[in-house]
């Protein structure tokens, strides 16, 4: 199908960009394309203008900040996966990188747009909300930090206000004893996760100091497991960790699709947080 007629922009800088943006409310930002142009394919999306932000140098690249990863929107999995900034401070994040849809699309499909688009499908939602990563938002009005419990509002939709544009997301650093792992339950190798669960587990003293655990397409935006966070607490290394996770699909909303019902992903959800806590916890 032939995508709906649309204006195409492509600004030199971010002000103009965050201008173009705020002169038409109907138009998109066009980053990497793996998520928006699928749908304008198949007009199930018909901005009247597209914003190209393809060549802003101020969206690209990964930096180490110190006490914090500043991923920019521009940088693509495939460059997230391979950074070695990525993988020594937010280590999490490039693990999860790798298992976003196929080389080609990681090649191209950038960090930033997945999040922007919002998708509880997607796999980086849940694990920057698992890490309590801040976004960055830039507009003619200045730059505002959004913190990833707020930015997901709700299906396809994030708190991204007119004008403004994600330019990239602060990844805390944890520091020494945590153990991280993604486990994702799909079909086939490039399709969206029916379930996937984000856990990073800090260990001390042969038990659990904390965990943070994301979960993927238990919603319309994805969650924290907070019931299985809590349980998990100073337990003990072994089996009744399998029990904390009973509780990882609580408070949640799964969808149902021609994939998976709410009861088998919530049986998902239960089964996959125990094989990425025993994991990130380093417990065979």
């Amino acid at each position: 199908m032939i995508p709906a007629q649309f204006e195409y922009v492509r600004p030199g800088s971010l002000a103009e960009a965050s201008q173009a943006l705020a002169s038409d409310e109907d138009a998109k930002v066009l980053a990497g394309g793996q998520s928006l142009l699928p749908l304008l394919r198949l007009r199930l999306a018909y901005p009247s203008t597209l914003v190209d932000v393809g060549r802003l140098d101020e969206l690209k690249g990964v930096h180490d900040r110190g006490d914090h990863v500043f991923i920019g929107a521009m940088a693509t999995h495939d460059e997230v996966m391979r950074s070695d900034v990525v993988n020594a401070g937010c280590p999490l994040v490039a693990l999860a990188a790798a298992h976003v849809a196929d080389p080609a699309i990681r090649h191209r499909g950038t960090f930033g747009g997945s999040l922007a688009h919002a998708d509880p499908a997607g796999d980086m939602p849940a694990v920057v909300l698992a890490l309590d990563g801040v976004f960055v938002a830039r507009s003619a009005r200045g730059e505002r930090e959004i913190p990833a419990a707020d930015f997901f509002v709700d299906y396809l939709e994030s708190s991204l206000g007119p004008g403004e544009i994600l330019a990239g997301v602060k990844i805390p650093k944890l520091g020494e004893g945590w153990g991280f792992h993604y486990e994702k339950f799909h079909r086939t190798a490039q399709a969206w996760a029916i379930v996937g669960v984000a856990a990073a587990v800090k260990r001390s003293n042969g038990a659990i100091a904390e965990a943070r655990i994301g979960l993927t397409n238990m919603g319309p935006t994805p969650v924290r497991a907070r019931a299985t966070e809590s349980a998990l607490q100073g337990m003990e290394l072994g089996d009744q960790i399998r029990q904390a996770c009973e509780e990882a699909a609580a408070d949640t909303s799964p969808p149902s699709d021609l994939h998976a019902q709410p009861d088998f992903r919530r049986h998902l959800a239960r089964v996959l947080t125990h094989r990425a806590v025993r994991t990130a916890a380093g417990t065979p």
